[in-house]
């Protein structure tokens, strides 16, 4: 049988996993942290950042007039510095690529100021990788979070379950089934008896988890309060990548993918081979987002004005 390397998909989900950390040159407490990600689909951890106090500040005071109604902001990464610099945390990052042995690509913002109170889901059914899995979360306290105030629940071990995307369970793409697939995962942790966690954790800590581990918002006990959080997603270098919620089994819906670290859009590959990616939106569309990059101003006028548009199609 053909062994497989850490190379070609993630080190924790290697038949050959145990023999791969022994002989690994990691200290005892990285090889803790990364035994308990590959057993459990998670790890919390301190954020080791002199700044927080001030860059959570900055996050929270800089988006309070940005949500307008809305209960997050998507990219604020692209007008809050402070937003960005939590997402590129260099402690975070070198964490990452330990644990999936390929260099991290943040691709993705959200900031929250309350619970979604979101039922469980995976993340693989909105972005996912070829090879599959080199994709994770790192939700981020900005201040206490706790039973009350909407605290974020998972299911330790989850993770392990097959991946489950639309044409798994028989429903077509978009976004009209996706009640179904919610259903469809309620009744998966039941018939599994999963056991359910509420993340009870201190401003400045961090749960980084795996793309599959079965994750959603509690309900706000306390509606006096509020619960700032953000979370940032990731891709791993040398992948396809892709929207699920939206492909076929015969066609892959592509995630044209900007690496904040960078802000230059990530490569597309496949085998060792580059993929070519047209985006399919118009020009003017490419025109926006390229000048949203490099233009903080211009793009959180351009995030107020997706909101209005919302508002008057309501």
């Amino acid at each position: 049988m053909q062994t497989l390397s850490p190379q070609e998909l993630p080190w924790l989900d290697s038949p050959n996993f145990s023999k791969l950390l022994a002989r690994s040159p990691l200290d005892a407490r990285t090889k803790a942290l990364v035994q308990h990600y590959a057993d459990y689909g998670y790890v919390v951890v301190d954020l080791e950042m002199p700044d927080f106090d001030r860059r959570s500040q900055e996050i929270i005071q800089g988006l309070a007039t940005e949500y307008r109604g809305q209960q997050r902001i998507q990219d604020a990464w692209l007008f809050n510095p402070a937003v960005r610099a939590i997402a590129i945390q260099p402690q975070i990052l070198a964490l990452l690529e330990v644990f999936y042995q390929r260099r991290p690509i943040p691709f993705q913002t959200l900031n929250f100021p309350i619970g979604t109170q979101q039922r469980t889901h995976s993340d693989t059914i909105h972005f996912h990788s070829l090879p599959e899995r080199y994709m994770c979360g790192v939700w981020v306290a900005l201040e206490d979070i706790d039973l009350y105030n909407g605290p974020l629940h998972y299911y330790p071990g989850s993770h392990k379950l097959p991946i489950v995307e639309f044409q798994n369970i028989g429903l077509t793409p978009g976004y009209a089934n996706y009640g179904k697939y919610e259903d469809y995962i309620q009744s998966l942790i039941l018939n599994h008896g999963l056991e359910r966690v509420e993340l009870s954790v201190r401003q400045g800590q961090a749960l980084i988890w795996s793309a599959n581990l079965l994750h959603g918002g509690s309900p706000i006990l306390d509606h006096t309060r509020t619960r700032h959080s953000q979370v940032t997603h990731y891709f791993f270098a040398d992948c396809l990548y892709y929207k699920p919620m939206l492909s076929t089994p015969d066609q892959k819906y592509l995630y044209e993918v900007v690496d904040i670290s960078t802000r230059q859009l990530a490569t597309q590959t496949y085998e060792g081979q580059a993929i070519a990616y047209r985006d399919p939106r118009s020009w003017r569309s490419l025109l926006s987002k390229k000048l949203r990059l490099f233009h903080p101003f211009l793009a959180k006028q351009l995030h107020r004005l997706s909101i209005l548009k919302q508002q008057l199609s309501l």
